[in-house]
């Protein structure tokens, strides 16, 4: 049977506009895999942390345009992406929309039966491909949607990758 596929682009997500920076730390600092201890002394701590920070990180933003550029450039890679592969791409922010959850609903109303996950994230990390792929897991299960799911590889020492590296440094 072949399985209609589906990619999923899965990234931390940054703030849309300033309204969103308190909502990007908050679920941030809940992640059980940014602050490992017990949910209520992650709460307590998160909430410290978010205190002390977010007239710091609203600022940072405004200093930028008042928002992240992570949204934008994953959208334009999701329609290339789309456009070159000819297979439907969709973003999965992990703190910010675009949620996984909404693009797991849209891909499991298209009868998708394989997602892909592509992990925007070039080396592993618990903090960051463990955390977006626990979460694509969790709403698959809120939504009742089993479909078969295969994630990429890191890539971060892949010759095609430092080559792109090495020519952004040298522009």
């Amino acid at each position: 049977m072949d399985l209609k596929k589906g990619v999923l682009l899965l990234n931390m997500g940054g703030p849309n506009n300033i309204d969103e920076v308190q909502l990007f730390l908050r679920n941030m600092f809940a992640d059980e895999n940014i602050l490992v201890m017990n949910k209520y002394m992650r709460k307590f701590i998160g909430n410290i942390i978010i205190k002390k920070r977010l007239d710091e990180a609203e600022e940072n933003y405004r200093s930028i345009g008042g928002k992240s550029p992570l949204s934008e450039i994953t959208q334009s890679l999701c329609v290339k992406i789309e456009t070159l592969s000819g297979l439907p791409v969709r973003p999965a922010m992990r703190y910010v929309p675009s949620f996984a959850i909404d693009a797991l609903r849209e891909y499991r109303d298209m009868g998708i039966g394989e997602l892909i996950l592509f992990p925007m994230y070039p080396q592993y990390s618990t903090t960051t491909t463990l955390s977006s792929v626990q979460d694509i897991e969790a709403r698959c299960i809120e939504i009742g949607y089993s479909p078969k799911i295969t994630t990429i590889e890191p890539y971060h020492a892949t010759k095609s990758y430092i080559e792109i590296q090495i020519d952004g440094i040298i522009e």
